[in-house]
């Protein structure tokens, strides 16, 4: 058997990186993260994957004045209030048997 060695956190950071470039898989990705599962709602989880959407966005060189004002302005909220309005919302509409889609504008 041959020695197998785990991948560097390193290479799966730049692996999804890199598949974060297409629109569609990073919808897809922060989609998930604003997920309700058994611990319910983390707001530190979806500041991480916007961060990681960022980040790939920047190195495509897509990544405007305005989208970079709004991500600063979004990540303050985040950090203030823990995300309490998206949770809320996330909530009642799973509550209305709805739950939140990202969708890439193409």
């Amino acid at each position: 058997m041959e020695d197998l060695k785990a991948p560097a956190s390193n290479s799966y950071r730049e692996s999804l990186i890199y598949s974060l470039k297409d629109l569609e898989d990073a919808g897809d990705y922060i989609g998930v993260m604003l997920e309700l599962d058994e611990d319910g709602y983390n707001p530190n989880i979806l500041r991480s994957a916007l961060e990681k959407v960022v980040e790939a966005r920047k190195q495509l060189g897509d990544y405007s004045l305005l989208a970079q004002q709004h991500h600063k302005k979004l990540d303050k909220i985040l950090a203030q209030t823990g995300g309490e309005e998206i949770l809320t919302l996330i909530e009642f509409l799973d509550a209305l048997g709805y739950r939140i889609a990202i969708v890439a504008k193409h």
